[in-house]
């Protein structure tokens, strides 16, 4: 039986289509202008952002959502200069449609390049941050693609009118304004009627919480460029700058404990231990801090008077994304490296370390898609990593891995230039 979506939906798509194929011919002047409407767009209009904003946030506490999410809900002038400042950095990376990655020489005279060109349309579907409406729609823009975005309930004012804007920019420019469509609606079946127009979208990008992540990857006939979690971890060596390592872990778990890239779990060198947890557990519980522990950790913290859960698996393997934190005592870099792959999610991951060796070997080993010797998980972020945004962080090892830009939304083609030339055999 056909949905009553497909009404909605497929006009959307077919737009997009559409939309995909004038947005691969363009200049990088014409899409950088574009870019420009919009920082003028976003900067005159502050005060509707916030207002619309304001009604999301009534809403999120009306549904008691927690003080982290209702944090990632939240725009503010500083915010919404972020925005203009990514909108800038986006403006200023090298267009990476046309690049030639290789050339070759057929020894039949044809020349055969390989060469970067956008994907075509792509579908976003993200929860809670309105942020990532203009983030999605700079990155897919200047690298030539339509976007089809479904943002979450949480945010549906604040969406519809950075989207509104976005597509205010596109008409000024001169680009169709279904180069970017957000769907109205933020019903779970026109999603799933979304995720089954394979001949229109070309891959799906989704940005949320684990749950929402496995039904699409479960009911999407497109490809599906994937997070599933960030338990992100943090391995605390026997040679290591004290100061350094506790500023470092304080920063990793309480600066946005409900961002993807905040740790979930530490890891304490053995030998160090019983003089150094005590003293990182008072400075976490000061920050407002839940610890979990294993049981040598455990007896550490309860004969300084510390109060700490028994640890199980379930919260070794939990994304909290807020304010709580397992730790676990290890022998040695190896176990450490056991416990990452077991119960990691392959997203960051951190040794603090004074050894060399030591944090190379950490480098080497750990299979996850950014790895930190001596510096915060917090910095795994397109914005951070001179992408100028992001528009989603993959822990897939297929196309895209980290923080995708704008090389991660491409892909490319042969081109081939010949003069009568035939196959022989």
């Amino acid at each position: 039986m056909k949905s009553d979506y497909c009404s909605l939906i497929e006009p959307i798509v077919t737009s997009a289509r559409q939309a995909a194929l004038f947005m691969s011919t363009l200049s990088s002047e014409q899409k950088n202008r574009v870019l420009e409407y919009l920082k003028d767009f976003l900067e005159k209009n502050k005060n509707v952002i916030l207002e619309e904003n304001a009604k999301d946030l009534i809403v999120g506490r009306n549904k008691q959502l927690s003080p982290a999410l209702l944090d990632r809900l939240e725009l503010n002038e500083k915010r919404i200069q972020g925005m203009i400042i990514g909108i800038d950095q986006v403006i200023a990376l090298e267009d990476p449609v046309g690049e030639v990655l290789e050339d070759y020489a057929h020894p039949l005279g044809m020349k055969i390049r390989k060469s970067r060109v956008p994907l075509g349309v792509i579908g976003i579907i993200y929860e809670s941050r309105p942020n990532v409406s203009i983030d999605c729609a700079i990155l897919c823009l200047k690298s030539g693609n339509a976007c089809v975005l479904r943002g979450g309930k949480e945010a549906f004012y604040s969406n519809k009118i950075l989207i509104r804007l976005v597509q205010e920019a596109l008409i000024k420019g001169g680009f169709p304004d279904t180069s970017v469509q957000l769907i109205p609606t933020t019903d779970r079946e026109a999603m799933t009627v979304l995720l089954q127009q394979d001949s229109f979208i070309d891959c799906i990008i989704p940005r949320g919480g684990e749950g929402l992540i496995r039904y699409i990857a479960e009911n999407s006939r497109i490809p599906v460029i994937k997070h599933y979690q960030g338990v992100c971890n943090a391995y605390i060596d026997e040679e290591v700058d004290w100061d350094m390592a506790k500023s470092v872990v304080i920063n990793a778990k309480c600066q946005r404990p409900g961002v993807c890239n905040a740790i979930e779990n530490i890891l304490v060198h053995q030998s160090i231990a019983s003089t150094m947890l005590p003293d990182l557990a008072k400075a976490l519980q000061t920050n407002g801090v839940k610890l979990y522990g294993d049981e040598r950790a455990l007896s550490i913290l309860q004969q300084q008077g510390i109060q700490c859960t028994i640890a199980t698996d379930k919260e070794y393997l939990e994304e909290f994304l807020d304010l709580s934190l397992a730790v676990k005592v290890v022998d040695s870099l190896q176990e450490a490296v056991n416990f990452i792959h077991a119960f990691g999610s392959g997203h960051s991951d951190m040794i603090l370390t004074n050894n060399a060796k030591t944090g190379e070997n950490f480098l080497n080993q750990v299979d996850s898609a950014t790895v930190y010797w001596n510096a915060s998980t917090r910095f795994t972020d397109g914005f951070e990593f001179g992408l100028g945004a992001e528009i989603g962080i993959s822990t897939d090892k297929i196309h895209a891995r980290g923080p995708m830009g704008l090389r991660e939304l491409t892909t490319y083609k042969y081109k081939v230039y010949g003069s009568g030339q035939i196959r022989p055999s």
